[in-house]
């Protein structure tokens, strides 16, 4: 009834405003304003009668306007390469919680895989005037970086790793990871090698470190079935029917994500390959299906919500004013052995 008596009372006639949510919630429009702007600055309890209150009266608050004083427009804009890939998800859900923890909401863009189409959605992005933007990967074109540069904003890079950003990264090396896997599979005694990979750019930086450090070892992948962008079940499938059709069977698989390792496994089951007496089979990413997987998949474990709290973190430090320790932050990587190695 209440909520209803408000409706009519600010609906049929204004607009509700601020001082409305103020008198509805008992307290000053400095303190509502506050709530808004700075939630993490107020008591929970205060912003709580606030969200009540802005129920209540129907209140949209103009972020905009209220920003144009400080040139803040409070949305932070995250581009990723496309949101159907699991690998992301995590990231993308740290990166929205934790900017909201700090006042900040998410404006979430998908650029693909290619670099002319990054520049275009960021260009696109900055006439809404976001106040920092959160990139995924460190390879754009000059136009995009000139793009970013002239800006002035805040930037994040993810998921990549290197000595000198644009502004800011938080990510982990994929070259490390290849060399890693390379060195764990070798180890283990396997000597004849087969590939199942994309060409994202970050896959295609992790197969390098594969081969350079087989190359030491002077071995050489035997095959490789590259597949296209998003990576799936079904292509792990033929990427496996491509190796072993080829006429030289390998002992060991590996695969760059865990999507493909596991439709992999599903086709070496279908031939009557056991997994690994018969054919090792290597992921990455450690999905949540991997552990449970049949047999569970030996993968590179990335800590996924680090990335997202860290980014929106060093964001919402930046543009606060606060002093920043690090501008990159290597978050590691893990690797997992499990059944299929």
């Amino acid at each position: 009834m209440k909520a209803k008596n408000a409706q009519q009372k600010y609906g049929k006639t204004r607009s509700p405003t601020l001082e409305d949510v103020a008198r509805e919630a008992g307290l000053s429009p400095m303190t509502v304003s506050r709530a808004l702007n700075n939630p993490h600055l107020v008591r929970a309890t205060t912003v709580e009668k606030v969200k009540k209150a802005i129920a209540v009266t129907g209140y949209i608050p103009n972020l905009l306007a209220g920003g144009l004083a400080s040139r803040r427009s409070k949305l932070i804009a995250v581009v990723v390469p496309q949101i159907n890939n699991n690998m992301f998800v995590d990231t993308v859900q740290a990166i929205s919680d934790q900017l909201a923890k700090r006042g900040y909401h998410m404006l979430l863009c998908v650029s693909g895989y290619t670099e002319d189409k990054e520049s275009e959605i960021v260009s696109a992005i900055l006439s809404r005037r976001p106040d920092g933007i959160v990139l995924t990967g460190i390879q754009h074109s000059p136009q995009m970086k000139r793009i970013i540069l002239s800006s002035e904003l805040p930037v994040v890079e993810i998921w990549d790793l290197t000595p000198t950003p644009l502004d800011m990264l938080v990510g982990f090396s994929h070259e490390k990871i290849g060399n890693k896997i390379a060195k764990y599979l070798y180890k283990k005694g396997y000597r004849k090698f087969g590939l199942i990979w994309t060409e994202d750019k970050r896959a295609v930086v992790r197969k390098k470190g594969i081969t350079d450090t087989l190359a030491k070892n002077k071995v050489k992948p035997l095959a490789e079935a590259t597949v296209p962008l998003p990576a799936t079940l079904s292509l792990g499938r033929e990427g496996l029917c491509h190796l072993l059709d080829s006429g030289n069977k390998p002992d060991a698989v590996i695969c760059s994500s865990d999507t493909l390792a596991q439709g992999a496994i599903i086709e070496a089951s279908h031939r009557g390959l056991r997994v690994p007496q018969d054919i090792a089979i290597m992921g990455f990413g450690d999905l949540d299906f991997s552990r449970h997987n049949v047999p569970s998949i030996s993968t590179v474990k990335i800590d996924r919500w680090r990335i997202g709290i860290d980014a929106a973190n060093m964001l919402a430090d930046k543009i606060e004013g606060a002093e920043l320790n690090d501008v990159v932050i290597d978050i590691g990587f893990e690797l997992i052995e499990r059944e299929s190695t």
